[in-house]
Parts: C-alpha cells; structure tokens; sequence
C-alpha cells in the first residue's frame, strides 16, 4: 500500500510546499484580522499602525513556532502512534510550545523595552499565554495533520484508480483479443479440405484468415482504441466468408445498413461475438440453416449508433435467460462487462428472445 514515506520522494519534501504556502496564507489571514478588530479607523491613521504594531507583537511568535509543528505533524501522518503514544507526544509538544512562545515574548520585550518590564509582562501574561499556547498548538497540530492525511488518502485513491484503470484495461484486452478457438480450428480444417478442391478458393480462405488475424492482432494492442463501424464489418464480412466454407447455402446473411453510420466508431470485436453466438446456436444446429441479419441505424433522439444482430433460431425461454451464460463463448457477458468499462455504463445492451423466435442482440453505442 502506498504511503507518504515509501515513495521515491521524500514526502516531507512532497507536501511541505503547499502546506506552507497554505499556512502562510493563513497567517496573514489571521494578522489582518487581528489588525482590524484592533483598529478604530475614525480615530485617524495612528490608530492603524498601533493595530499593525499590537498584531505584529503579538502573533509573531506563535506564527514563527508553527513552522516548527510540521514536522511533527509529517511524523504522525507517517507513523500512527498508538493513542498512548500520541496522547503523550501532543502533551509534551503543547507545553514545549506555550514554554518557547513566553521565552520569544520575554525576550523580545527584554530586547525592546528592558529588563524591568519584560519581567513585569511576563507576570502579567504567563497564565492566559500558557493557555493560549496549548489551544494554539492543538489547532495548528490537528490542522497539518488533517491536511497532510487529507493528502494521503488522495494519493491512495489516485494509485487505487490506476490500478483499477490497469485492471480495467487489461480485463478489455483479453475480451477483445478473443477469437472462440473451434471457429480457428474448424476455419483451419476447412482450408485444408479446400486445397484438395479449389486451390484458388483456399487462396482467397488463406488471406481472409490472415487478415482477420491481423486485425484481431491489432485490437490486442491497445483494447481501449475505437475502430470504425465499416472496418469491423469488413472484418465481420471475411469471418462470414469463411463460415460459409463449413455451412454453405445453410447460412443467410442480411444487411441493414445506413450508410451515414459507417464511420461512426466501435470497439473492435463488438459484433462478430454475437454473430458467432447466432451461428453457433441458432444456424449450425439445425439442418436446413437459418439467417442473420445485421443491421446498424442513427438513432434519430440521440445521435448514438443503434446496431443488431438477429437470427431465426430456435430461441431460449427468456424467464431462464442468464445474459451473461445463456450463449457460452465470447458473446454477451463479455459485451456486457465491456461496456460497462469502457463506456462508463453508458452504452446499453439488450435480449430480445422466445422459444421458437430467435435470438435478437440490440446495442446502442454513443458517439460522443
């Protein structure tokens, strides 16, 4: 677990700066205030600059011992004494700084004004500046601790979401650098037999098999980059391609598409799980085939990209219908969690299903 004293840089060097320049800041605050509660404007200037005088006089000290409760403030933050410990340190620190406040201000009165009335204003303010030292190093203590654990926690939050992000990237990088391997093995076999008939069809079979991997390849390397809508149907027209090698005439493909949403963007591998889902459940198993049809539209409300991938199979119960499991492989659990890391939630899919009616898979994607 990160922490302020485990990282490369020092954190008392990391933090100090801001928390300076805040408790300067605060300090001034406080001095102005300090002169104007003591200042009768209607009384003339005089009285301005003997409130400049009795503020400067008086906070001087304490402002000046502040600095000294940093870095005691970077020890707590970084070793979380037990209360004991804690209890014991503060009281120790407190009376330290109420001592050394009435030693500034005894010697700046013996500088300034003598012997004889440093000794007098000692007497006079050594209860109610000892009480003052405790209250003002229990502010300033609970102060610099607060913010230098404020700061903690914001770095343990920054390195949890990086990791979560990392996380999120990698989990993205395997969903969509997936190929189901029956589709390779059969798409494989499929060439082989190929060969001994057509050596030309293998041909074409051999570089639609290659650049399909190239494109699976390259989603691998960055799972978060966004493709156009044409370029994975090109990639979804050479993995049908190469289905109908296996299936023949008992795979129909139809295509509903609108020409405006062809440059819209997608993650790469988004329809081709669903495809396979369909032929692998709805078309292969049954002896006459079936269709898909594949159809992308603008949504006219939001501008985002409506697409779905049907076919006329046999369907699923859909009171039983797990998406995450109903079709194994790749498919819609995958898409799901996808989405949800890579859109934020915002996209949205939906199944549509009933026995003997199909299998329908509607997506909405958003494009900005």
């Amino acid at each position: 677990m990160p922490s302020l004293k485990n990282s490369k840089t020092p954190a008392g060097a990391r933090t100090s700066a801001p928390l300076l320049l805040g408790y300067g800041a605060a300090c001034l605050v406080a001095w102005l205030l300090f002169v104007l509660a003591g200042t009768e404007f209607q009384r003339g200037l005089w009285q301005l600059w003997e409130a400049v005088y009795q503020a400067t006089l008086t906070l001087w000290a304490p402002m000046l011992l502040g600095l000294a409760v940093l870095p005691l403030a970077h020890w707590f933050a970084r070793h979380e004494p037990a209360l004991p410990v804690l209890l014991f340190v503060h009281l120790l620190a407190a009376l330290l700084f109420s001592i050394t406040w009435l030693g500034l201000d005894y010697g700046a009165a013996l500088l300034l004004f003598g012997a004889e009335h440093a000794d007098a204003t000692l007497e006079q303010s050594f209860l109610w500046r000892a009480i003052w030292g405790l209250l003002v190093y229990a502010v300033l203590a609970t102060g610099f601790v607060a913010a230098l654990n404020a700061r903690r926690a914001k770095l343990l939050a920054v390195t949890a979401a990086q990791a979560e992000s990392a996380l999120a990237r990698a989990e993205l990088a395997v969903i969509s650098g997936k190929l189901n391997p029956h589709f390779l093995f059969n798409t494989l076999n499929s060439i082989i037999a190929l060969t001994r008939k057509d050596a030309r069809a293998a041909e074409a079979a051999l570089l639609r098999f290659s650049g399909m991997l190239r494109y699976v390849l390259a989603t691998k390397r960055e799972a978060t980059d966004r493709v156009t809508l044409q370029e994975e149907l090109d990639f979804l027209r050479d993995y049908l391609a190469l289905e109908a090698l296996r299936l023949g005439q008992r795979l129909k493909i139809e295509w509903e598409l609108d020409e405006r949403t062809l440059e819209d963007e997608i993650p790469p591998l988004t329809l081709q799980p669903l495809v396979e889902n369909s032929i692998v459940h709805g078309i292969a198993p049954r002896m006459d085939g079936g269709c898909i049809t594949i159809s992308a539209q603008r949504d006219a409300l939001t501008d985002g990209l409506n697409l779905c991938v049907r076919d006329d199979g046999e369907g699923c119960d859909p009171a039983q219908l797990d998406a995450a499991s109903a079709r194994p492989g790749i498919g819609l659990g995958a898409l799901r969690r996808r989405f949800a890391l890579d859109y934020e939630g915002r996209a949205r899919l939906r199944v549509h299903t009933a026995p003997g009616a199909g299998f329908r898979v509607d997506l909405w994607i958003p494009q900005s």
